[in-house]
């Protein structure tokens, strides 16, 4: 398997090299015989629609923006909103800003972020379970939420993007949503590409772009190759084996930053095998975590033990598990199954076979998947890959069609593991469509969402970390680094560990 990877690697370096020959990574790039400033960014995750309270890509594109924000030390600070009070256990109260207005020059006050907040609670089944607003009153240029319990973790969920502030009476919300942002949408065709144009009443000064094209392409090569060619300016999600043509382009250069998102095997607890922890903890034990960093993703990750980025002081103590094929024969064993005649694992004279989705939109899963397959080939277990463009969108309408998938979440996006504990692993979690229900683990979980003080919620989250590592229910390979290929002709700007904030108005060309 390593060598034919080896030789596909191969072909595809001597591509790029040769198309980098034979252009110039400043030949196409957008708007230079136009004179305006403009950027083109090729991102992995295809947008089906670009209403904020449906998709990231709204807050991602500068077209929409939330009540709070984090910066880029995970810490809350204002957005939408300059101030904020925590009245009691279960009531806030937020201040907005003076001078914000929509795109159609419209002002926003608590009138219109109340009927925002309307909209996406009746629309957002899994936004309207997170937030936990039991009611809402405007007044002025004040909004207050009520929430149905004591709930800490409030203020932090408002930094998700669905929680945007649009024109919730607006038409056509879908293609062109009326926001706040630096930038509105000129034009969208829905998962091919998003045009941006500057709003020129920005409240925190208009943006220094004049244009910005988003294009949707979920083949990292091909992001690649766009890069080099000229044809766009940033290039999300780039594989590692396509770096070096790039680094060695002095026009262009990688920007390969942390994540606070884990690569993880996500295990569908429907199906009987996958119920039974030691088939779960077999599994786990074949995957090499070492190999997966170095030669899957040339260096830019860091080895998973849990969910969180390991230098969260919640994340946990245990060390990443080691691979070992012997010790999974040995759990298969004690599950009950034997090797049949073909060297297969056979339980109650049915193999162990497991259907296995990945998708491109990250290309190191399928590379990943593709590692797991062979190592369970070796000690007998069949698993068959699929591949999925979709992919969420499968895992939830079709969960009677697979068994595992390789996946990615961002797990502590606010600098709290809160979060990923009630969106992954309670029943009814945004995130959980391996519906994976631990008693334990959700009455710890509860617990979290009630409790205010700092340490003690540290100690909880370490808590259902040990839980997590105990029952298995996700594989958690590698904590992966942003990779972004950029025309150094784009300046101030860099990605952000968060994910959420792509197109600024501070960004700007030379």
């Amino acid at each position: 398997m390593k060598s034919k990877k080896s030789l596909v690697f191969s072909i595809l370096i001597v591509m790029l090299l040769i198309i980098t020959g034979c252009s110039s990574a400043n030949e196409k790039t957008t708007s230079k015989e136009s004179g305006e400033k403009s950027v083109t960014m090729l991102f992995s995750f295809a947008s089906e629609t670009m209403d904020p309270h449906q998709d990231w890509m709204g807050v991602r594109a500068g077209v929409a923006e939330t009540l709070v924000r984090i910066d880029d030390n995970l810490e809350i600070q204002p957005w939408v909103a300059e101030a904020w009070e925590r009245k009691d256990e279960k009531t806030w109260t937020f201040k907005i800003r003076e001078g914000v207005t929509f795109h159609d020059g419209s002002p926003v006050d608590g009138k219109a972020v109340k009927a925002s907040f309307e909209r996406v609670l009746e629309t957002n089944e899994a936004i309207s379970s997170s937030l936990k607003i039991e009611s809402m009153e405007a007044d002025g240029q004040e909004i207050t939420f009520v929430n149905t319990e004591e709930y800490p973790a409030f203020l932090s969920e408002l930094v998700h993007t669905n929680t945007s502030i649009i024109k919730a009476d607006a038409e056509n919300i879908g293609e062109q949503p009326i926001a706040t942002g630096p930038f509105k949408v000129e034009s969208f065709i829905s998962e091919t590409e998003v045009n941006l144009e500057r709003y020129e009443d920005y409240w925190d000064g208009a943006a220094k772009l004049e244009q910005v094209k988003i294009k949707f392409n979920s083949d990292g090569n091909v992001r690649a190759l766009a890069l080099q060619s000229g044809e766009a300016d940033i290039a999300y999600h780039l594989p590692p084996e396509s770096l070096e043509p790039i680094e060695s382009n002095d026009k262009l250069r990688v920007e390969s930053v942390p994540s606070l998102r884990v690569h993880f095997l996500l295990y569908n607890n429907a199906n009987s095998a996958l119920q039974d922890v030691n088939v779960r903890k077999a599994l786990d034990l074949l995957v090499n975590r070492p190999v997966a960093v170095e030669e899957i993703m040339n260096g830019h990750a860091t080895e998973a033990a849990g969910p969180f980025n390991p230098n969260f002081a919640f994340a946990g103590e245990t060390e990443p598990t080691s691979y070992d094929p012997e010790k999974a024969e040995e759990l298969l064993k004690e599950a009950g199954y034997q090797k049949n005649a073909d060297g297969k694992m056979e339980k109650d004279g049915k193999v162990l076979t497991l259907k296995l989705a990945t998708y491109p939109g990250r290309p190191e899963l399928p590379l990943l998947a593709q590692y797991l397959q062979g190592e369970a080939a070796s000690v007998g277990i069949n698993i068959e890959i699929i591949t999925i463009e979709s992919i969420d969108s499968y895992l939830w309408e079709q969960q009677d069609e697979w068994d595992m998938v390789t996946y990615s979440n961002l797990t502590a996006p606010r600098g709290d593991g809160g979060y990923f504990l009630n969106v992954a692993y309670l029943p009814e979690g945004a995130l959980n469509p391996g519906q994976i229900n631990i008693p334990e683990l959700n009455k710890l979980t509860q617990q979290l969402n009630t409790t205010a003080d700092p340490e003690k919620r540290m100690e909880l989250q370490k808590e259902a970390v040990s839980i997590i590592q105990k029952e298995v229910p996700h594989s958690f390979i590698l904590h992966p680094h942003i990779i972004v290929g950029v025309n150094d002709r784009v300046k101030d700007w860099e990605p952000g560990s968060e994910e959420y904030y792509l197109i600024t108005n501070k960004m700007d060309v030379k």
